[in-house]
């Protein structure tokens, strides 16, 4: 029989793991190209053969998704596998209409083809969608299991923009792990939260080899997924965090209903911020799509060093990236804070924009008066700094969950605002956690 070839459409992440999980050493398929989308400046490599394994001893080239009917053609594809998160119904099905029209057949995976098995108790937070709130989540669950004397390592969704082969397996205690492994502004924003909280994080491309890795020492593993993705492993414990500032959204983008569907526990967080009926809407597509799911309700408060530096002034708000791009929020901590203690204007820094972040706005123009935190290579983050020092502006006001000011230098003056979990009344993460480690006894 001959083999079958496929395109797997992708974002340097869950591509690269349906790669090694479905098709790597599989005689029946051809993988040819990846695509690449939503990340800038990821185009143009291979996923090397070092990884690809021994059908692949080239690699296999990764092409920018806008060539993907071209690629069909000329490459003789029979299948197309779309394995990237965050995106609309239409979205999807716009990619699968593409493909159809192309002549090839088009996939989705699910978990029975990509989910891969632990040796330990496994928890895995997600979300509906980027920008939830679902790293509080997990740094939350982590500060519970750790009180409780178990030994918790924590394992990204991937992020692998660099060197495929140095990022195989990236293990992260410390800050300066960070530097060692060159990452983006956009991993900080994900590996450092849980460093400087005492716990060891791992992240990469081999996710099999990352467990297995992880697995020597841990006691539980908690999978602290990316996107709006379903996790990489088989789950005894799943959380979905929700947010009715995008109501509607959990069931309609992909694949955060499948999050949705199989979580054991749905978190409706911020809704100290939302409206009543945004969250009634929520609460109501939890009960309509999985209405065995314990439901915790939840806020996100935040915490502002030196507020007087906001009140009356012209405030600069830096969000985090991905949430205001493919994630669309208008509104994060940062213009929260803001907006709390009393800014008498939030200045728009798109006059001011320089290089790469032109690009971003012109992609995503509905970002409006915030500046993401984007820096995904070094030009980008020279732009970031540069536009920040540009802006004609009083205060930054820094809503990351990294310490800017370590990454950039930024001449005005700036105020950090954090953000935790706080969940409201009955049931809450304490049970959950205390009936997962009763019926798991992680650690004996």
């Amino acid at each position: 029989m001959p083999k079958r070839r496929v395109i797997i459409i992708g974002a340097a992440g869950r591509d690269f793991h349906n790669f090694n999980t479905r098709y790597r050493d599989n005689e029946a398929f051809e993988v040819v190209a990846f695509t690449a989308a939503q990340i800038p400046d990821i185009a143009g490599r291979k996923y090397p053969a070092e990884l690809a394994g021994r059908l692949y001893p080239q690699g296999i080239p990764i092409h920018l998704e806008a060539t993907l009917p071209s690629l069909i053609r000329e490459l003789g594809v029979d299948e197309c596998v779309f394995s990237y998160s965050d995106v609309p119904y239409s979205h999807v099905m716009g990619v699968s209409a593409v493909v159809n029209a192309a002549g090839a057949a088009f996939t989705l995976l699910g978990p029975k083809d990509t989910q891969i098995a632990s040796t330990k108790p496994l928890i895995g937070v997600c979300a509906v969608r980027t920008g939830s709130g679902k790293s509080q989540t997990s740094r939350k669950i982590v500060q519970m299991l750790m009180a409780r004397g178990l030994k918790v390592v924590a394992i990204r969704h991937p992020m692998p923009y660099g060197d495929l082969v140095a990022q195989k397996v990236q293990r992260f205690a410390t800050v300066e792990d960070l530097k060692k492994h060159k990452c983006t502004i956009e991993e900080m924003e994900e590996y450092e939260p849980h460093i400087v909280r005492g716990n060891v994080i791992y992240a990469g491309v081999d996710y099999e080899a990352i467990l297995r890795e992880a697995e020597k020492e841990a006691d539980v593993i908690l999978w602290d997924g990316g996107n709006n993705d379903f996790p990489f492993y088989k789950t005894d414990l799943l959380l979905t965090v929700a947010d009715p500032h995008r109501a509607g959204n959990e069931v309609s983008f992909y694949p955060g209903e499948v999050s949705l569907r199989m979580a054991d526990v749905v978190i409706i967080n911020k809704i100290d911020t939302a409206s009543p009926e945004a969250v009634q809407m929520v609460r109501e597509n939890i009960a309509r799509v999985n209405p065995a799911a314990i439901v915790i309700d939840g806020a996100s408060p935040i915490n502002v060093e030196r507020p007087e530096l906001i009140r009356g002034r012209r405030c600069l708000v830096v969000e985090d990236g991905p949430t205001l791009t493919h994630g669309m929020m208008k509104i994060g901590a940062g213009v929260v804070a803001a907006r709390k203690f009393g800014a008498s204007e939030l200045v728009d820094p798109r006059p001011y924009i320089v290089g790469k972040l032109k690009a971003t706005f012109a992609t995503y123009p509905n970002i409006g008066t915030l500046l993401p935190a984007m820096g995904y290579g070094e030009e980008q983050v020279r732009d970031l700094e540069a536009t920040i020092n540009a802006t004609d502006c009083d205060t930054v006001v820094i809503a990351t969950p990294i310490d800017l000011n370590r990454i950039v230098k930024i001449k005005h003056q700036t105020v950090k605002v954090g953000y935790d979990l706080q969940e409201i009344g009955k049931p809450d993460l304490e049970d959950v956690i205390a009936d997962f480690v009763t019926r798991h006894k992680p650690g004996k």
